[in-house]
């Protein structure tokens, strides 16, 4: 594998054009952001190394042998992220990229192409979200890029942007360098424009860098043994951080499919994934473990050696039935209600797609009323999968090979909730629900991740297969302190009303898009508009713990009460046991354990404690406006409970009174910043 003699980039970029250089198979996808580019162009401006480059020379009696790629040139995040196929001539040699496909493509879409990639907040279905920007170089910036820490000022613009020009500003498109044929050139281009010599000395140096300046160093591997060559491959990309694993093990399925295109299939299937309803955000990670999961592997974790010829070739051999069970458990993911912004795991849709897989199951299982019941198991095991914290992520693998032996052996007639409730019970992960999550499921936010499976939970009455919305009950518009102040709301309770607004209590699901004329109009006027008939009305409200839905001056009393019923039917939902109250215990010294709890039961026989007396010798030694936790005041030792404790519940009943107001002397009951209940020393 000798060194070769290095050659310049406009070289290389002219042998990337002329597909001389290809990229092989076994190659990932382009993965570098805008900002990456600009640091790449940036170092090559300040002289600094950019690493060598390893090239596979590929005899023309071999090519067709192999799946080669072309390089991105005109990247767009949408219609086209991904690296086109080349169909190479039968006896041409080509040199087939190993390391270094990152740095080449950026330079290809720096100097011959564009980056198109979605803005922030908008949808991405939405062709105006991806506006085509081409890179620039500011002529006149003087000194650092502190948002970059770049030393010279790159920038991906669109056309318009790149017209702005002031004392500090000119913006050359770093594409036209290379049209310049001789170094005195850039000084016609900086006198034209009355650039002054800062920015002649600038352009010359990146004329230097691109034309003259041999900078692409590389050896060149000349063995035509893919065994050899995909080791090579491995060794040296298993090191780089920016490669994912995953990117490493499509590489090699690619390279180990017969009859069809890994890479093709799977990006292809993520693509449609991911378009289902609202749209998802899955990745190939969950389509290559989906994969292991449903062939049977026994270990499924993301190693080299799990990703052998035998388990390639199986893969390849049973795709069309891994690519329809991802299809259907997308879809029953969709018809569930959820998409990229309500779905918080998307490692849950792998035990979807394993039963699928198993019991055979068709698009006309999304219907049947016979199977009603079975889909209504699963949507409620989901709910509680994705509203628990902590169960996708540390020990992933572990969870999904327990939850395949379940269904392995228990789902042939159904799904089987209860016993895969056990086994995620057994490693750790159980769905059984306390005081206190509830009350902090029950004061979260609008936007959430979790807001929407918990209002679906709560009130599964909207067809959320159809267009729907997270809806505030009393209007956001109303809720700004000008409009709150001209409703006559005190100003002590202004800063109450806009952090409630938001929260559970005040929220709703609501059938089809956004409604803009509910945006300003209170919950009373438009529950009349929308239902005229009282019957209809009163069944709405009733079945989303509206009550009477008071003018806004009421709206506290409304969102307590509606809070109240809510922590009400969410307790019987989850099961939950109000007998057994979580108490952290702080762990010994010597113990690396900081989250261990134990769980303590009233005793039998014990006397009624007085609640507001534990919380009053909670607050007893803060300091005024001191604020403590539900969970702090819980802890608490106090005379009345001694080595008990009262339960959550409990105090934040007698805190936050779903009638009337609080009445425990000395405190007032209070949010904190980070969104938690409690109350502070008055």
């Amino acid at each position: 594998m000798p060194f070769q003699a290095p050659i310049t980039i406009t070289t290389a970029l002219e042998r990337m054009a002329r597909h001389d250089y290809v990229l092989p198979a076994i190659q990932r996808e382009f993965v570098w952001g805008p900002d990456r580019i600009c640091k790449l162009f940036d170092s090559l401006m300040r002289g600094y190394p950019i690493g060598s480059f390893l090239f596979w020379r590929v005899n023309g009696d071999k090519v067709k042998s192999y799946t080669f790629y072309d390089f991105v040139r005109t990247y767009h995040a949408r219609n086209s992220p991904h690296c086109p196929t080349l169909d190479v001539e039968r006896g041409r040699d080509v040199t087939a990229i190993l390391d270094g496909q990152q740095r080449l493509t950026a330079l290809n879409i720096g100097l011959r192409g564009s980056y198109a990639d979605r803005l922030p907040r908008m949808r991405h279905n939405n062709p105006l979200a991806y506006p085509t920007k081409r890179l620039h170089i500011n002529l006149l910036a003087q000194g650092h890029d502190d948002e970059l820490e770049l030393a010279y000022h790159f920038r991906f613009l669109t056309a318009d942007e790149a017209k702005s020009r002031n004392e500090t500003t000119f913006w050359f498109p770093v594409s036209e360098i290379r049209d310049i044929s001789e170094g005195d050139q850039v000084f016609d281009i900086t006198a034209r424009h009355d650039l002054g010599n800062l920015a002649g000395r600038m352009l010359f140096k990146l004329y230097e860098v691109v034309k003259r300046q041999t900078l692409i160093n590389y050896f060149e591997e000349e063995d035509q043994s893919l065994e050899k060559v995909l080791n090579i491959f491995i060794r040296v990309n298993s090191g780089a951080v920016p490669l994912s694993f995953s990117d490493l093990l499509l590489s090699i399925a690619t390279s180990q499919w017969r009859e069809r295109d890994a890479r093709e299939e799977i990006h292809a299937l993520v693509d449609d994934l991911n378009r289902t309803g609202q749209g998802f955000s899955l990745d190939k990670n969950s389509v290559l473990k989906s994969g292991l999961v449903l062939l049977g592997k026994g270990d499924i974790r993301f190693k080299v050696d799990n990703f052998d010829r035998h388990t390639m070739l199986a893969m390849e051999e049973s795709w069309d039935d891994i690519e329809r069970a991802l299809r259907l458990a997308a879809q029953l993911l969709s018809d569930f209600g959820f998409s990229s912004a309500t779905l918080p795991a998307s490692s849950v849709i792998i035990p979807l797609a394993h039963y699928t897989h198993l019991r055979q199951l068709d698009t006309g299982y999304l219907r049947r009323t016979s199977d009603a019941a079975d889909r209504e198991d699963i949507r409620r095991w989901l709910l509680r999968a994705v509203i628990k914290g902590g169960i996708w992520g540390s020990g992933l693998d572990t969870l999904l090979g327990g939850l395949r032996t379940v269904l392995d052996t228990e789902a042939r007639n159904g799904f089987p909730r209860a016993a895969l409730e056990r086994e995620m019970a057994r490693q750790g992960k159980g769905l059984r629900f306390d005081p206190i999550e509830v009350d902090e499921l029950l004061d979260l936010k609008y936007g959430a991740t979790k807001t929407f499976a918990l209002l679906a939970l709560l009130y599964p009455g909207i067809d959320v297969r159809n267009a729907y919305h997270v809806d505030h009950v009393y209007p956001r518009s109303r809720f700004t302190r000008a409009r709150l102040r001209a409703a006559g709301i005190p100003e002590e309770d202004i800063s109450v009303y806009l952090d409630r607004v938001d929260r559970l209590g005040n929220l709703q699901l609501l059938e089809g898009t956004e409604n803009v004329d509910k945006r300003a109009t209170l919950p009373a006027e438009w529950v009349g508009l929308a239902y005229p008939n009282s019957v209809a009305r009163q069944g709405y409200l009733d079945r989303n713990d509206l009550g009477e839905l008071p003018p806004l001056p009421d709206f506290l009393r409304f969102y307590d009460q509606r809070r109240a019923q809510m922590r009400e039917r969410l307790l019987r939902l989850l099961d939950v046991d109000l007998s057994v109250v979580p108490v952290t215990r702080e762990p010994a010294e010597d113990s690396g354990d900081r989250s261990s709890t134990e769980r303590r039961s009233p005793v039998p026989g014990s006397r009624r404690r007085d609640i507001a007396a534990h919380i009053i010798s909670a607050f007893s030694s803060q300091a005024p406006h001191a604020f403590l936790t539900i969970n702090e005041i819980r802890n608490h030792r106090s005379a009345e409970y001694g080595d008990e404790f009262p339960s959550a519940g409990a105090i934040s009943a007698r805190l936050f009174p779903a009638t009337g107001s609080c009445t425990v002397p000395g405190v007032i009951p209070d949010i904190n910043e980070r969104g938690v209940r409690g109350a502070r020393k008055a």
